[in-house]
């Protein structure tokens, strides 16, 4: 009886100097044990349950902002879709030539002053660019007027020298015609131009908009065009009335022009600003949905590993003081 509890008490000394692990494996893993503190084994689920915790709030900030941003959308869209019939006037008798080859070209590009709006303001610096490039030539003047932080942003990396006004905060307030009005007559004491070529995102729906780019003529291109036998400015089927030459008519609508085409480019880009904004929140909540249930599987499969190994350590236990 001796002898057997002694092969028993043997065989159990003897396994771990057989084990295939090395020597230093087992001796780093023992004072690895040692030196852990209490509750070592549960840190896994606890960084788990703290990155479930941090994409539910991520998660209910997304569907605030996409709440948010539905509200701002149905108060500007009625707007901007009254404002397209202030400029189609204009169109219809001083025309839109956006080919027209003039010396000075100022190029007005209107972006968002927030982010998280998809990317329509990186495609009206992409078609600012293209457009600068098209105009640019050895006697020819291209200009920049910004309007908007995130197009300042991204244009003053590699063409500060060509911004020649910028402004943000634009829509801090509820945009109104008399605000863009004031605006607009600015910018035309500000700069000189030949042509102003006005680059915004045209609203289609909450998850469509066209980049699209309206062209303002000064009254001596507008002239010029018309003498050579061009469609532009043909007032002569129209009556003046009250001793104004031609000229200072076309100067006068010129500048409503340019009014009423920024206002509407304003609305417009507003609104695409708000549907993009309601897609990108839309898509981040369904993301950080999914990103939540994979992390609620990981987090009960090391759960329920952490409870297994707990179990065969206990029975291990039993089993060595029962024998």
């Amino acid at each position: 009886m001796a002898m057997a509890s002694l092969r028993r008490e043997g065989r159990r000394f003897a396994a771990p100097l057989i084990s295939s692990q090395p020597i230093t494996a087992i001796r780093s893993s023992l004072i690895a044990e040692e030196q852990a503190p209490l509750g070592i084994r549960s840190i896994s689920t606890q960084v788990v349950r703290n990155r479930m915790k941090s994409v539910k709030n991520i998660q209910k900030i997304t569907k605030a902002m996409k709440m948010v941003a539905a509200s701002k959308l149905r108060a500007i869209q009625t707007r901007a879709e009254n404002s397209r019939g202030l400029w189609q006037p204009f169109t219809a008798l001083l025309g839109d030539a956006p080919s027209v080859d003039v010396k000075k070209n100022v190029i007005v590009t209107i972006s968002s002053d927030k982010g998280l709006c998809g990317g329509i303001n990186s495609t009206s610096v992409k078609i600012s660019k293209a457009m600068h490039k098209l105009t640019a030539g050895p006697e020819k003047e291209t200009k920049y007027v910004i309007l908007g932080e995130k197009a300042k942003a991204q244009l003053i990396r590699d063409s500060k020298k060509d911004i020649e006004l910028s402004i943000t905060e634009l829509q801090k307030n509820p945009l109104n015609y008399t605000q863009v009005s004031v605006l607009a007559d600015d910018i035309l004491k500000n700069v000189e131009y030949d042509a102003l070529r006005i680059i915004f995102n045209k609203f289609h729906s909450v998850v469509s908009f066209l980049p699209t780019m309206s062209t303002v003529l000064s009254p001596e291109v507008v002239e010029r065009e018309a003498e050579s036998g061009g469609k532009l400015g043909d007032l002569d089927s129209y009556e003046i009335e009250g001793g104004e030459t031609k000229g200072e008519i076309l100067q006068n609508l010129a500048e409503f022009q340019f009014s009423c085409v920024l206002f509407n480019a304003v609305l417009e880009n507003a609104c695409s600003e708000q549907g993009a904004r309601m897609s990108a929140m839309d898509s981040s909540s369904r993301n950080a949905g999914e990103m939540l249930d994979r992390l609620t599987l990981t987090y009960n499969r090391t759960r329920q590993a952490s409870i297994t190994t707990e179990l065969i350590e206990i029975i291990s236990g039993a089993s060595a003081l029962e024998g």
